[in-house]
């Protein structure tokens, strides 16, 4: 028997979990389903992300509401559209053998009249983010005086991206009688009034203890002066060649630029911040779920409600600024039982703010050292080694081509063939790290100085070649036609047929563009665009020597540029106020393969929904 069955779960219900893999509950879904299914208290529950709350909240609601009745009797509240997504559909999956189960998804960056049509065809369980709901409400196209439960999920989340007032303002459109359940990640003051305020006597349930992180997860910390920072993340990254991660940044500034760097020293990498437009956000959350992209480089607003599994390392290229939300970034990895590194770059001035954090979530930081150039090339050659010793030949598909491998080969031995391969496959890891420094500070040194001014990352990622090795060109695309550098760089790079990493600073104008590219590519970036356009005018590049500095230009502004687009009809085509983020072509992955497709990033706001700016 499954053991679900024994918290109350009806058997149709069970058989449905346990085709989606559920045997076992967790801890928070043990405890908390029997508490719920009563259906007579006010709830809290404490825990970490990725231990199974939606179903410990989720399984209950179906067994107490009422499927033949086409009324609002539970709304779910959650901080994000990903998250709200999520919910739902993990309620329709467990509900697939019940009849006449009606949930919808309310959230902004979505058709709002899809999502009212829905609730008029009825809907017993709504689930919501808070500013798209309370313009609902406002629209008085629903009604919640008779919704039984309403669900706080991630409520310190909500609480910390503004909702409390869109919260309050929904709450009170709901029963006095209702039953309120409240998950959290952490308990802050806020949290805590929430539950006073909204709840009478609530039962409160903590799995481990408060604001602790996961215990699967270990916590590692490097120390690096800072503009050592991006060279050291680099090695971490390459000293874990099967990384699938997520890294925090603290502003969008800071996500961007380090995405673009990543992407232009070859890596999948793509960012994610409050200035992308809904569309441009499920744009790379579906690459990053398909795993196209390794490294995720995101805000704390944006990451909310992210839920991919497997997620093996969260990397905090910023500390946060409230040491509660360290809990909520290294709580994306080691989810459902499964082990995660959760890693802090910092300089020797933020070591105190590491041992904060370790009285937070009572757990020790390791101390880790920047491993060395030699120890990055042994740790991606043997990764590879693996990964040959342990491949499934498709014996079908290369049969035909093996008599003329074997043919190529046969003047070599078995040393040769792989000494030859490792090098093919190394040499640019090799060069790349041959005489690499110690990127190693002492933890407690006292220096004012090598902090770049603001924290800015645009001029350190190790571009050391002196500006006469480059050549300086000029294109007539600007951020008017919803570029940003990530778009340029892709855009250069995929017409031109030249790897990123030929590409130097990208000054991106509002109607045209400087950029640097390596002198020996800079007449075939020039041959590759003679007879390119996009949308409908002619694109031209051409040496900018003769077009001055960045006041130069102006005369393309009010004269041909303008004539090429029409009037500036182009303008009005922008829609939602935002720019693209980064597109880019085929860059290579970090064994140096070469990978196809863009990344895709962008800005503009989501619709309907209230959030932080960062």
């Amino acid at each position: 028997m499954n053991p679900f069955s024994t918290l109350g779960i009806r058997h149709d219900i069970v058989n449905a979990i346990t085709e989606l893999g559920f045997e076992n509950p967790t801890p928070i879904q043990e405890q908390a389903i029997p508490v719920l299914l009563s259906g007579s208290n006010d709830f809290v529950g404490l825990a970490q992300t990725g231990t199974g709350k939606t179903a410990a909240f989720g399984l209950p609601l179906l067994e107490l509401l009422d499927f033949e009745e086409n009324y609002p009797q539970a709304l779910i509240l959650c901080p994000t559209r990903e998250l709200c997504l999520q919910i739902t559909s993990d309620l329709k999956k467990y509900s697939k053998n019940v009849r006449n189960v009606n949930v919808v998804a309310v959230y902004g960056g979505a058709s709002i009249s899809d999502q009212l049509r829905e609730i008029k065809r009825g809907v017993q369980i709504v689930v919501a983010t808070p500013g798209r709901m309370l313009d609902i409400i406002n629209r008085k196209a629903i009604n919640f005086s008779e919704v039984s439960y309403v669900v706080l999920d991630e409520a310190d989340e909500m609480l910390n991206m503004g909702f409390q007032e869109d919260i309050d303002t929904i709450l009170a459109t709901t029963p006095d009688d209702k039953k309120t359940w409240l998950f959290s990640a952490t308990m802050p003051a806020e949290v805590r009034r929430i539950a006073k305020k909204y709840m009478t006597d609530p039962h409160e349930l903590t799995m481990g203890t408060k604001n602790t992180g996961n215990v699967n997860i270990e916590h590692e910390y490097f120390v690096v002066k800072a503009r050592d920072k991006y060279a050291a993340f680099k090695r971490i990254v390459d000293f874990n060649p099967e990384i699938f991660g997520i890294v925090f940044c603290r502003t969008k500034i800071e996500t961007q630029e380090i995405a673009e760097a990543l992407m232009k020293d070859g890596y999948n990498a793509d960012s994610l911040h409050g200035d992308l437009s809904q569309q441009q956000r499920d744009r790379v959350m579906k690459r990053y779920r398909e795993r196209s992209i390794q490294l995720l480089i995101a805000t704390d607003v944006a990451a909310r409600g992210i839920d991919v599994n497997d997620v093996t390392h969260v990397i905090n290229y910023s500390l946060p600024d409230e040491i509660e939300n360290y809990t909520h970034r290294s709580g994306r990895t080691g989810r459902a039982g499964k082990t995660g590194v959760s890693i802090a770059i910092i300089n020797s001035k933020e070591v105190g703010k590491i041992r904060q954090i370790e009285r937070v979530i009572g757990k020790q930081f390791t101390k880790a050292e920047i491993p060395t150039g030699f120890d990055v090339c042994e740790k991606q050659l043997f990764g590879l080694v693996h990964k040959v010793h342990n491949v499934d030949v498709n014996e079908e598909q290369i049969e035909q081509y093996l008599p003329r491998i074997m043919d190529e080969f046969k003047d070599m031995d078995k040393e040769e063939i792989i000494k030859r391969f490792a090098f093919l496959e190394f040499s640019r890891f090799l060069d790349y790290y041959k005489n690499a420094p110690d990127l190693n500070a002492p933890a407690f040194e006292e220096r004012g100085g090598d902090r770049d001014r603001g924290g800015r990352t645009s001029e350190r990622y190790d571009r050391t070649s002196s500006r006469g090795d480059y050549t300086r060109l000029f294109i007539n695309l600007g951020s008017v036609d919803d570029f940003t550098r990530g778009d340029m760089l892709g855009f250069i790079c995929n017409q031109s047929k030249i790897s990123g990493k030929a590409v130097g600073k990208i000054d991106l104008k509002g109607v045209y563009t400087f950029f640097e590219v390596e002198n020996s590519s800079a007449q075939q970036v020039q041959d590759a665009f003679k007879s390119v356009d996009f949308q409908g005018r002619n694109v031209r590049i051409e040496l900018a020597g003769d077009r001055g500095t960045e006041g130069g230009g102006g005369g393309e502004r009010s004269g041909g540029y303008r004539g090429n687009s029409g009037g500036g009809g182009f303008r009005g085509e922008r829609s939602g106020g935002g720019n693209r983020g980064n597109s880019g072509g085929g860059f290579r992955d970090f064994s140096g393969k070469r990978r196809e497709g863009g990344n895709s990033g962008g800005t503009g706001k989501r619709d309907g929904e209230r959030k932080r700016r960062f």
